[in-house]
């Protein structure tokens, strides 16, 4: 996709340096698909004639894009678009949009599956209904940065369960809908993690190989009361995503 070069001074950032309207030009460039994943960007040259900028302040803007981890060099070879790599820090429970949000990143959702079913015996055991009994199936492909990055497989409660399913599941956390639609005030949350080889229907939806390791988190909420909210399996891409926790070797003791 061609694009016109920008002016020194855009109208809507009259001071914004050109080093940083240039990151930001570039950056929307990536976000929007022009240059996927592993893309080569053009050469510093190129692109210093396309914004009239000299070379140092194209390097500037190329460095801005490196430190945010949007693109990584290669000695001899250029520039090159990264495949988004998401951090979540556990220590806060938070929904997968609200953070990578608050960081920064683009996040969508496509949503896969919507259904009411019997619950087996697993789920059952984790909401704590009875076996067989209809609960609300979600399933939903996110993407950071317009990137694939995991499959979400969610089963809640008929209630408040069919609240959440016609709330606009493309756009808005799951943890978001339950409080601000729901009113229910969610407390803490049991995980689990463990690796898992992607099968066929993974490997298609995140655009890897069949047998490639995914960070599966098994993840169950409660609310503020102890009482089981939401159940969900989170396929994360092995490459693209990692969890960070804080630890103490002698946890505080509450009074």
């Amino acid at each position: 996709m061609n694009h016109p070069a920008i002016p020194t001074a855009l109208p809507d950032l009259p001071e914004a340096p050109l080093h940083r309207q240039i990151t930001q030009a570039l950056r929307a460039r990536i976000i929007d698909g022009d240059w996927p994943a592993g893309a080569r960007l053009p050469s510093e040259s190129a692109l210093g004639a396309e914004f009239l900028a000299s070379r140092i302040t194209v390097r500037q803007a190329l460095g801005a894009l490196q430190q945010e981890g949007l693109i990584y060099t290669q000695q001899g070879r250029g520039s090159f678009v990264s495949r988004p790599k998401a951090v979540q820090d556990v220590a806060r429970l938070r929904g997968f949009a609200e953070q990578m949000g608050a960081d920064g990143y683009e996040v969508r959702n496509r949503l896969l599956g919507l259904a009411e079913v019997p619950a087996d015996a697993r789920v059952a055991a984790r909401l704590g209904v009875r076996e067989g009994a209809g609960v609300i199936e979600i399933r939903r492909l996110r993407l950071l940065n317009r990137e694939p990055i995991s499959v979400e497989l969610t089963w809640l409660q008929r209630e408040p369960g069919l609240k959440v399913a016609r709330a606009d599941l493309e756009t808005r956390d799951i943890f978001v809908i339950l409080e601000d639609d729901c009113k229910v005030q969610l407390g803490q949350a049991d995980l689990a993690l463990d690796a898992v080889a992607a099968d066929a229907e993974l490997a298609a939806r995140l655009k890897v190989a069949r047998g490639a390791p995914l960070l599966r988190v098994e993840r169950l909420t409660h609310d503020s009361a102890g009482r089981p909210v939401d159940y969900e399996f989170l396929y994360f891409r092995g490459d693209a995503f990692q969890y960070r926790f804080k630890v103490d070797r002698y946890p505080s003791v509450l009074e």
